[in-house]
């Protein structure tokens, strides 16, 4: 009979994990996460060993991952050229190392106590220790789960996306606590519903301060997405061809700014042709402005490729080098135990790239523009090393590796956090979508229809300022959670 109810909570706490998933891109349903995460905190506080708190965030943490980044497998199989068996079993394996963070979350929060205050917090914590063990996967932060439109948004240029992240679960956990624990005090309840009223209303009033101001005129701004199958991308037979698709659609484009994908042009950089080199440059200056291509660039001295981006037009040319590489996909780590894997079960093009160093805002079109390229944009803490002195950010990117599952949308709302945390617009091209538009609030102005070959037009506007996350980083939010979980432990002892 035991056993029948556990295996009962656990399934709620999976599906529950899975509804979640709905408050992410393309759905966008901010209030979904609330009701997954109510579920799970409720079972959390009905359950009566940590034990069981940590089976539960487990399957919770399965239905979260296992629907929301299923993905992962498609990039593997289809494209990696890896076996069906051995993809589903790495996708499998990510997903439940990921589970994990919920199902310690649940653990610890029950072993402390105060379950409604420390497990929100802790939470948070998870998703920024997510954002960097073994180089990071913030995938499915909770906090992203609220943008662009939910009010506690307003939070993000002050402490960033993880402390909304601990908003979003705290607001959960405490009507979780209130259908578990029905006895408490009517001050409590008051006290509760205080809480709750105090964080939507004030994120209103957040959402309407505007953190940075406009510099410049708004120039005309052109992204470019090729829609390049990726399975021909740098198939050597096609690069020609693809080389032209991109120089026609630049030169249809009377803008003062073009920016084409990540990787746009399958060829190191040395090797792009004079002709093609001098019809960029022609085409960039005819517009009194710039063209942004992404390209390999090859480094001779060390022996090293980079994943770049190459400014060509008015301005000097400029370069911006990928610094923050992804795992398995751009560099080999522990190259000597994984190394067969690609050798002999994957077909992953330039999977050894070289990182690149600090860099500054390239100067274009009277603009500062801070360039990431492909999922830098993932991580707000490294997007704001280019700030405050960039006017305008820029993201290049090719998510044709995902097929037509949802990843480009979820990373779409990468590129709108970063947005709203700087007080910047957000410019995204890519192979295949999500290319948009973004304004400094997070919301898209414009966004190409996936999968099709188009020139997405419009105006950006640069602006100057700094918000309190570009100024403080993720510190406030570390010092605040240490300070929270110190309060609980020794509330504890006493």
């Amino acid at each position: 009979m035991l056993k029948t109810a556990c295996l009962k909570q656990n399934i709620w706490a999976l599906l529950a994990g899975a509804l979640t998933v709905f408050g992410f891109a393309p759905y966008g349903l901010f209030v979904a996460p609330l009701l997954g995460l109510g579920v799970l905190f409720y079972l959390w506080q009905t359950s009566e060993q940590p034990k069981q708190a940590f089976k539960l965030g487990l399957s919770f943490g399965l239905g979260l991952y296992g629907f929301g980044i299923y993905w992962i497998y498609i990039s593997l199989h289809e494209f990696g050229g890896m076996p069906w068996w051995f993809a589903g079993f790495c996708t499998f394996c990510l997903c439940a190392f990921m589970a994990l963070f919920p199902a310690m979350v649940g653990y610890v929060s029950k072993r402390i106590g105060y379950l409604w205050l420390s497990a929100p917090v802790l939470w948070g914590v998870s998703d920024w220790v997510r954002s960097w063990i073994f180089t990071g996967f913030p995938w499915l932060t909770m906090g992203y789960s609220q943008v662009p439109h939910s009010p506690l948004v307003g939070f993000m240029p002050i402490f960033g996306v993880y402390a909304a992240s601990t908003l979003t679960t705290l607001m959960a956990a405490i009507v979780a606590y209130w259908f578990a624990q029905p006895q408490q005090s009517s001050i409590w309840k008051r006290n509760a519903i205080a809480c709750i009223v105090v964080l939507v209303v004030s994120g209103f009033l957040l959402k309407a301060v505007e953190w940075t101001k406009p510099i410049g005129k708004p120039l005309s701004v052109a992204l470019l997405q090729g829609n390049i199958s990726q399975s021909i991308k740098w198939s050597p037979d096609v690069a020609g061809q693809t080389i032209r698709q991109y120089l026609e659609m630049v030169e249809q484009s009377k803008v003062q700014l073009i920016v084409l994908p990540e990787t746009a042009l399958p060829v190191i950089a040395q090797q792009l042709d004079a002709s093609t080199v001098e019809r960029l440059r022609a085409h960039g200056k005819q517009n009194q402005g710039d063209v942004l291509v992404g390209l390999v660039q090859y480094d001779a001295t060390n022996e090293s490729y980079f994943n770049s981006a190459i400014s060509f037009g008015t301005a000097p040319m400029q370069a911006y080098s990928k610094s923050h590489l992804v795992p398995f996909g751009e560099f080999i780590p522990f190259k000597a135990i994984f190394g067969w894997i690609y050798r002999d079960w994957l077909n992953i093009p330039l999977s050894d790239l070289s990182r690149g160093g600090n860099q500054v805002p390239m100067q274009l079109v009277n603009q500062h523009v801070a360039v990431n390229i492909c999922y830098e944009d993932v991580f707000g803490e490294e997007i704001i090393r280019q700030l405050p002195a960039a006017t305008l950010l820029v993201n290049m990117s090719n998510d044709a590796w995902y097929g037509q599952s949802f990843a480009a949308e979820q990373h779409m709302q990468f590129s709108q956090a970063r947005a709203i945390e700087t007080g910047r617009m957000m410019l995204r091209a890519t192979n295949t979508g999500a290319t948009a538009i973004i304004d400094q609030h997070g919301v898209v102005l414009a966004h190409a229809p996936h999968d099709t070959q188009v020139i997405l037009e419009g105006n950006a506007q640069g602006y100057q300022g700094t918000t309190p996350y570009i100024a403080w980083g993720n510190w406030p939010f570390i010092l605040f959670s240490v300070g929270v979980i110190a309060f609980v432990l020794w509330r504890k002892t006493k």
